[in-house]
């Protein structure tokens, strides 16, 4: 199993640059960028894990910039976005953002998306509904496979339309990057089963972890397909010990994904302590 790394990446955090090399020097297999893009003052979306939203939700820099940066301070680290909102940007422009992203990374570029979960936000960026959030993040996810594969592509779907257009460059990896859908709930995990490359749940919303990871790859088989397909990138939350890493791993999880708790994203010096303790755990982990 890979042991991976997320932050808020906000100016107080490492430098992007300095937090990459420090992740590979020490055996990390990716790092992991979350987004957003605005924090609306009129927002009434409670945030969901309760209580007041941290001050670092409205400082996020932008994950592909940041992770651009990372790639260029390193050679076999990988990066994914977790998650980033893909219905919030224009999708050519985001579709030819990760393009270039992966031809100029070689290829180490992982998507994690998701629906969002500030209601605010998505109606300022997206036209479509936020009850409909679901099937148009399907759409845009689908539609921007065919601008990263198809010569001429197009796509005609219920929200989400375009005639025939060039979009070049294509990704370095074949189909494009794989992506990841962040979600925990019963609508998100079907999603996630039925067309995502990976599954990626954070773990105090999943109960039982081993019974819900036998759920969804039943789900999965439902879906018509193989859930060794289907990768499993699993954010952990809770305490972190070497057992629960090695149970995660014994159930088939590719990859946990780590970070500082809530209460230290304001303490940026609390990151490379805890990038050193948990670096000592990679070589049992790959055991």
């Amino acid at each position: 199993m890979h042991l991976a790394f997320s932050s808020m990446n906000t100016p107080n955090d490492p430098h992007p640059a300095v937090l990459a090399k420090a992740l590979e020097e020490r055996g990390f297999e990716s790092l992991w960028y979350g987004e957003h893009s605005h924090i609306p003052c009129s927002r009434q979306t409670p945030y969901p894990p309760g209580g007041e939203m941290p001050d670092p939700y409205k400082m996020m820099l932008d994950p592909y910039l940041s992770l651009m940066t990372a790639a260029n301070a390193t050679t076999t680290l990988r990066f994914g976005t977790g998650i980033a909102l893909l219905m919030e940007r224009d999708i050519f422009s985001q579709a030819k953002t990760i393009a270039t992203l992966d031809r100029l990374s070689n290829g180490r570029l992982m998507i994690g998306t998701g629906v969002g979960w500030n209601q605010e936000e998505f109606e300022n960026a997206n036209p479509h509904p936020f009850k409909k959030r679901y099937s148009v993040l399907r759409e845009t996810v689908a539609a921007t496979r065919k601008l990263w594969t198809e010569a001429e592509p197009s796509y005609q779907g219920e929200f989400i339309k375009f005639d025939p257009v060039w979009a070049e460059p294509k990704p370095v990896q074949t189909g494009g990057p794989k992506i990841f859908m962040g979600a925990m709930g019963p609508l998100g995990r079907k999603h996630a089963a039925e067309w995502a490359d990976g599954w990626y749940p954070v773990d105090v919303a999943m109960g039982d972890v081993a019974k819900t990871l036998a759920a969804f790859k039943e789900e999965v088989k439902a879906a018509g397909r193989n859930p060794q397909d289907v990768e499993i990138n699993i954010q952990i939350m809770n305490a972190i010990d070497l057992d629960i890493l090695k149970s995660y791993r014994d159930m088939g999880v590719q990859r946990a994904t780590i970070g500082v708790s809530m209460d230290l994203w304001d303490k940026p010096e609390s990151v490379m302590p805890m990038i050193d303790e948990f670096a000592k755990v990679i070589p049992e982990l790959k055991a």
